[in-house]
């Protein structure tokens, strides 16, 4: 069976450069020629795609569609006409289903009062939004929510450490996990599912080579599927599977009528923001330090700028140009599926989740010393149990609480964000996280 896989030029290489010129210059051709033309025309699109989704950001209404038009029209997907089948294990667990929302935070357990309090704090810290605060007090406040037992809840991408998993078996969920065939992957997994109040069903495949096989095994599914993208892999890999994910999404969708989507958006990327986030932005930078004044005179201006300066857009722009345009290509059709999805009806969960200490984090030395010192620039990182519980909670409500879409896309992707304070905080964040790393280099 043919891979997922990039489209060959005309010398027979695949190009990932190519590929993400040429869908970003194709989706803002629909909203400014111009703009679609810089695109094509830009010759060092590793270094320079990031002014590039700043303009999809600002012409989010009109680029979702012709973008995933794009991206299908010349990624190579194999034919869904695959009628091999796939070994599945079935574990239950003996736990008690948890039927109070909590949230592991810095070696406690925070529920009730408690919990309210955490979520009052972060919200005062301009860690996450008000309304992200307000979606978890809900579930938390009818804990009959965390019961999804009504529903299939399919992980691609189950032993990701910002994914679900954990928290929807321990609320005792039937959840179908997909992953890689990888021993030590499904042996953490397992042992999660043996000790929860859930039931598992796992499913070792690898969606660039067996997309078909996984298709026609959820298609025969019985009960409302809720299809969450969880999936992370380094470079390109990465770009192909937010492909493939999205060609699977689109053709349950085509055989039936009760599939949810679900996934996180990043907070490292552009996104349009709620005024009052400006607002708290630049009171914050007319009350920064005078040694924050200092260090941008040293600097030429080239550090420590505004978040939103005076006039501008109210943009916020959290691009780690380290983390590469098939990056942020992979998240951004993520964004116009859920975009395009909301339109059209169907049931979405997709939500800003907070910078997170994963093992993709830790991994890269600088991005890691960054986050280190982040909080020095009012920035906080999670850890990765309190992150993926919170957005679990995040997505109960969602499904809990179907809406219609909000008049403009950003509305949408604004609603519940937990971005950790990337939204609110004094300065650029590429303009300070720098720094940040420098010191971070220091005390590591």
């Amino acid at each position: 069976m043919s891979p997922v896989d990039l489209p060959p030029s005309e010398d027979g290489r695949r190009s990932s450069v190519a590929f993400g010129r040429s869908v970003v210059a194709d989706a803002l051709r629909a909203a400014d020629p111009a703009l679609a033309d810089a695109a094509s025309r830009e010759a060092d699109w590793r270094k320079g795609y990031l002014p590039h989704f700043r303009a999809l950001t600002s012409h989010a209404d009109a680029v979702a569609a012709p973008g995933l038009a794009s991206v299908h029209a010349r990624m190579e997907v194999p034919a869904f006409d695959s009628a091999g089948d796939l070994a599945t294990e079935v574990v239950t667990g003996t736990g008690t289903p948890e039927r109070e929302l909590t949230l592991p935070y810095r070696g406690d357990l925070l529920g009730g009062d408690r919990l309210r309090r955490q979520l009052d704090a972060w919200v005062a810290a301009g860690a996450i939004e008000p309304s992200c605060a307000s979606r978890v007090l809900a579930v938390a406040d009818n804990p009959d929510w965390l019961d999804l037992s009504d529903k299939r809840l399919v992980l691609l991408g189950a032993g990701a450490e910002m994914g679900p998993l954990p928290a929807l078996l321990a609320w005792g969920g039937k959840v179908i996990g997909i992953d890689l065939p990888r021993p030590e992957l499904w042996e953490r997994v397992t042992a999660v599912a043996e000790k929860s109040a859930g039931r598992l069903t796992a499913l070792r495949a690898d969606l660039l080579t067996q997309l078909p096989e996984v298709a026609a095994w959820l298609a025969r599914l019985e009960g409302p599927l809720v299809l969450g993208n969880y999936v992370y892999a380094p470079g390109v890999t990465h770009l192909k599977l937010s492909v493939a994910v999205d060609a699977l999404g689109e053709h349950l969708r085509g055989l039936r009528d009760d599939v949810a989507l679900a996934g996180l958006a990043t907070p490292t990327d552009v996104f349009q923001v709620p005024p009052e986030a400006v607002e708290e932005s630049r009171e914050r930078w007319r009350r920064r330090s005078r040694r924050s004044r200092a260090g941008a005179l040293i600097t030429g201006g080239r550090m420590l700028r505004p978040n939103y300066p005076d006039g501008a857009p109210p943009v916020n722009d959290s691009l780690v140009a380290q983390q590469g345009p098939n990056y942020a290509l992979a998240k951004r059709i993520q964004r116009w599926r859920a975009a395009v999805a909301r339109r059209e009806g169907v049931t979405v969960s997709y939500n800003v989740a907070p910078p997170t200490w994963t093992r993709s984090v830790t991994s890269n030395r600088l991005l890691a010393a960054a986050y280190s010192a982040a909080h020095l620039f009012d920035v906080e990182v999670f850890e990765p149990a309190t992150a993926n519980r919170l957005m679990a909670a995040l997505l109960v409500h969602d499904l809990r609480n179907p809406r219609p879409p909000a008049p403009a896309a950003w509305q949408d992707e604004a609603a519940g964000a937990a971005h950790g304070g990337l939204w609110r905080v004094a300065y650029q964040p590429r303009t300070c996280l720098p720094l940040a790393a420098a010191v971070g280099l220091v005390k590591r």
